[in-house]
């Protein structure tokens, strides 16, 4: 069955990097195109960024410019690298495909 497996959370400072991770098994992931999406304490799921198995890619106003999305077909890899983050990025971020989720990486922006 499909399996996503998120890292790379953490706590940050304001204006920090941070590397997200997604491990994927169960399906064809190079066939797949693939999202991240995040949830605020307190608010409902926000998409984020999805990238096309052509790698085709697209972001959500609140991080373009400041989030990057890509894959790795040969290890079955999706990362999401965020610079420039800001406090209200805090958030739960998941890595999805179709109606799957993973369970989850917490990032914490505070100083």
């Amino acid at each position: 069955q499909v399996q996503l497996v998120e890292s790379g959370g953490g706590l940050v400072q304001p204006g920090g990097p941070l590397r997200l991770s997604c491990v994927a098994s169960g399906f064809a992931f190079s066939n797949f195109m693939m999202s991240w999406v995040r949830q605020a304490p307190g608010k409902g799921l926000e998409w984020v960024s999805y990238i096309t198995a052509g790698g085709g890619t697209s972001y959500a106003n609140a991080v373009k410019g400041r989030f990057t999305i890509s894959r790795d077909n040969a290890k079955n890899t999706m990362y999401l690298q965020m610079n420039s983050l800001k406090v209200e990025d805090t958030a739960v971020y998941y890595c999805a495909v179709g109606s799957d989720r993973g369970q989850g990486t917490q990032v914490t922006v505070s100083s």
